[in-house]
């Protein structure tokens, strides 16, 4: 889980305009619980904020993680942007204003 967190922080900080400077972790919390559920945190200075929480689920006749959360970030206009998701057995559910949605048919 701690690289799945680094790998979100990598990837905020390469895609970065590089005049800025770089971004700071403001906060980070991470718990694994002995039955396997987990959750994390973090916050940067830029303002990047995630949250996921995460459990393993029966699904089928296989175990696997189910997961929801949220990010938000602001554009360079100043508008935050936050979506919600949640990821199981129906795939992966984005929720949020910013999301395009396809013309009614």
């Amino acid at each position: 889980m701690k690289l799945v967190i680094l790998c979100l922080c990598v990837a905020a900080a390469v895609a970065r305009p590089q005049d800025t400077p770089p971004a700071e972790l403001l906060r980070l919390d991470s718990t694994q619980n002995e039955d396997g559920s987990f959750q994390y945190a973090f916050e940067t200075s830029d303002p990047i904020t995630v949250e996921a929480a995460g459990q393993a689920k029966q699904i089928g006749e296989e175990i696997g993680v189910v997961m929801q959360g949220s990010y938000s970030f602001e554009t360079p206009e100043g508008q935050t942007i936050t979506i919600n998701w949640v990821a199981d057995e129906n795939g992966f559910q984005p929720q949020g204003d910013a999301i395009p949605v396809a013309p009614a048919v």
